[in-house]
């Protein structure tokens, strides 16, 4: 499209164009424009059926009724720009009304039904141009480009495997519904960011399918009359994230301490996790944390170890725990633990819940119990004002009270759609709320202990005003492998999608998590895994579902060498890093960012998923292929420096550079005050 941004442009521009249709601008972008023969509205009604099997969900739906409201009315209003009645005919009943207004600057859209037959279905066409790219909608692991593929925006289980050619996410399906797809993720978002740099964002926690298969516009599907349509544009992207983190909350910055090194996971014990941590001490890992997500102890299940979902210390499971993480910490180690929004029944919490209606009910009105996989466990109703201050008060006096530096605030995702809720508002309506008020409980409860800035939680789950309660996003659960969809690779475009929409801070389980049907983590993965997680806000191993299964942190005492060279990479990176996390608490510029981010006039960055700018100084490009000791990298155009040969290269092509074990392919700019910084990183880790 010819349109472009220009900051001296109205921000609401209506126009009629003299036979019953109209256009409207925002900033000089066109972005709507209607007609009878292209309406750019359509309304109507469906019958949804929404079956959930361990928090992955089959949703199937029958439109009964679909009408493209072809007469649009322009009537005076009062506090809006103009007020748009929309219906299928003139004279005809007013399906929606549409007030536009400006708000700050933005372009709000509000939205009000008329008087015809309840709706429950709308899907609404925002101009487009063929060329256009787009990006965001959540946490997207497939894509990055949004383009060419329409993205249900559901909460849930990302899947196992994720693409349904693959033998994994076959079996995962045939044997537990549990295969996913290119789209399914914890934290969708039903806002996305166009290349013409403007975002557009509806408010609504309903259902929604945003479509960006058409040439001409994206079609935004929601299964609910939307409270408003949020519009905003920016001169460039750095100034767009701005705006989009602005609008939605920005993280705090991350403690101190988390850049004294990695976060070790271990499970097994106090005995375990100290011979553990010592031998990686005496290998030269930088150690910044002792995470043990079994704290609280453990069950087996056919799945792998799981926990014991009752939020407390088990002094079987981790004798001398109390004592022994002051120990750790003396000596600059932190000790993290696990937590997540649900309440196994045989513990002393649910008891305790049970009893004081703090969990959600079914239509019978009996606890409703949800099946994790083998152990049921009850559903702390956030929407209860006074389930929720019980809740914060268990991480207050469970987790802080007794030590804790951090943990795990797991899951989010799963609240069924036919749970009764306290505050009365459909659970399906609920669900995808569900993943920010359980982020705004641990919030609150680090906030009220006097911890923020101290403490750092990381959740995987997530929704619209995530960002704002959210100290640290995780990736989930990627397989141990190398597919592109959910193992090593998937991790970088969840990063940028998610960075884009105000969440900069992100990484993911060094070596992923997930081991199924034959699948199990390789030497070489975890090793190449280490090194992206090197460039990364936080650096963190994770045994997985089946720890005997895969190769571990301490296999052998290659992986420990080649994991402390990392380590050592990570720590003298902090300088750095710090100034990027300053920067995202501050402005809402991500700490890793897609290329185009600084490279807009480079139309090659615009497609580039598998590499990211760690800031605006270093370009990172992870090998996620097994076996090879080269790696093809884009460079946009500029002078580049080899981190580890301090080869120079001019930018504006791709180039093939040596990348063995240890030597991931990363660039810094030749101009970047920080040159010194990055050559005593490489030194640290020894060069080529």
């Amino acid at each position: 499209m010819r349109d472009a941004f220009d900051p001296n442009k109205p921000a609401i521009e209506l126009a009629p164009d003299g036979d019953g249709g109209f256009s409207l601008c925002h900033r000089g972008l066109l972005l709507l424009r209607h007609s009878r023969q292209s309406p750019m509205l359509f309304a109507g009604y469906g019958e949804e059926t929404i079956e959930m099997y361990r928090g992955n969900f089959d949703i199937r739906d029958y439109v009964t009724e679909r009408t493209p409201l072809r007469h649009a009315e322009i009537r005076p209003s009062q506090g809006a720009a103009a007020k748009v009645a929309f219906s299928y005919a003139a004279g005809g009943p007013v399906y929606l009304e549409l007030a536009f207004r400006e708000e700050d600057g933005k372009l709000r859209i509000d939205f009000a039904q008329g008087e015809s037959t309840p709706l429950n279905r709308i899907w609404l066409r925002v101009q487009a141009g063929r060329e256009e790219k787009v990006y965001g909608c959540g946490e997207q692991m497939s894509h990055f480009n949004l383009r060419g593929k329409h993205f249900p925006l559901w909460t849930s289980e990302p899947g196992v495997g994720r693409n349904k050619k693959t033998y994994v996410t076959w079996m995962s399906d045939v044997n537990d519904k549990a295969g996913g797809d290119y789209y399914t993720t914890n934290y969708p978002q039903p806002t996305y960011i166009s290349s013409r740099k403007y975002y557009c964002h509806v408010q609504t926690t309903a259902y929604a399918d945003f479509d960006f298969r058409h040439d001409r516009f994206h079609e935004l599907q929601i299964w609910d009359v939307p409270e408003y349509v949020l519009i905003d544009a920016a001169q460039t992207f750095l100034e767009l994230a701005e705006k989009i983190s602005a609008q939605f909350g920005r993280q705090p910055e991350l403690p101190e301490w988390v850049y004294n090194g990695i976060w070790l996971g271990i499970q097994g014990g106090t005995e375990v996790a100290e011979t553990k941590l010592e031998r990686a001490l005496a290998a030269g890992l930088a150690v910044g944390g002792v995470w043990c997500q079994d704290w609280q102890g453990k069950r087996i299940t056919s799945f792998g170890k799981r926990l014991m979902w009752n939020w407390r210390w088990n002094p079987e499971e981790y004798p001398h725990l109390d004592t022994k993480l002051q120990e750790w910490k003396a000596r600059g180690i932190r000790f993290l633990g696990y937590i997540n929004p649900y309440v196994a029944v045989e513990g002393d919490l649910y008891r305790t819940a049970k009893v004081n209606n703090y969990l959600a009910r079914n239509e019978s009105g009996d606890v409703y119990l949800v099946d994790f996989g083998e152990f049921d466990c009850g559903v702390v109703d956030f929407t209860n004002p006074a389930a929720a201050k019980w809740y914060k008060s268990v991480i207050k006096e469970n987790l802080i009270g007794f030590g804790l530096d951090g943990w795990m605030a797991d899951f989010g995702e799963y609240l069924p759609t036919d749970v009764v809720l306290h505050n009365g508002v459909l659970a399906k309506l609920m669900h995808n709320a569900w993943p920010v008020l359980w982020a705004k409980v641990n919030y609150e409860a680090v906030s009220e202990a006097g911890k923020l800035g101290e403490i750092v939680y990381f959740m995987r789950a997530g929704y619209s005003g995530i960002q704002r309660y959210c100290t640290l996003l995780w990736a989930g659960d990627q397989s141990v492998d190398w597919t592109l969809d959910d193992g090593l690779a998937s991790v970088i475009p969840a990063a940028l999608s998610a960075g884009m929409l105000g969440n900069g801070l992100h990484h993911s389980d060094i070596g992923g998590y997930t081991s199924l049907y034959g699948n199990k983590r390789s030497k070489e993965l975890f090793m190449r895994w280490a090194e992206l997680a090197a460039f990364t806000p936080v650096m963190r191993t994770h045994e997985g579902n089946r720890p005997d299964d895969c190769w571990q942190f301490d296999s052998d005492d290659e992986t420990l060498e080649h994991l402390a060279r990392m380590t050592r990479v990570y720590v003298k990176l902090a300088p750095y890093t710090k100034e990027l996390v300053r920067v995202n608490a501050e402005k809402g510029i991500p700490v890793q960012r897609p290329l185009f981010m600084h490279y807009e006039a480079d139309a090659v960055c615009y497609d580039i998923q598998y590499q990211y700018m760690y800031g605006p100084d270093l370009l990172v490009a992870p090998v996620y292929s097994p076996q090879r000791e080269t790696w093809k990298v884009y460079l946009p155009p500029d002078e580049w420096v080899h981190l580890w040969s301090e080869r120079s290269y001019a930018g504006g092509g791709y180039v093939e550079v040596e990348s063995p074990l240890g030597c991931p392919p990363v660039f810094y700019r030749s101009g970047s005050a920080y040159a010194e910084l990055f050559r005593t990183a490489a030194r640290a880790a020894g060069k080529m």
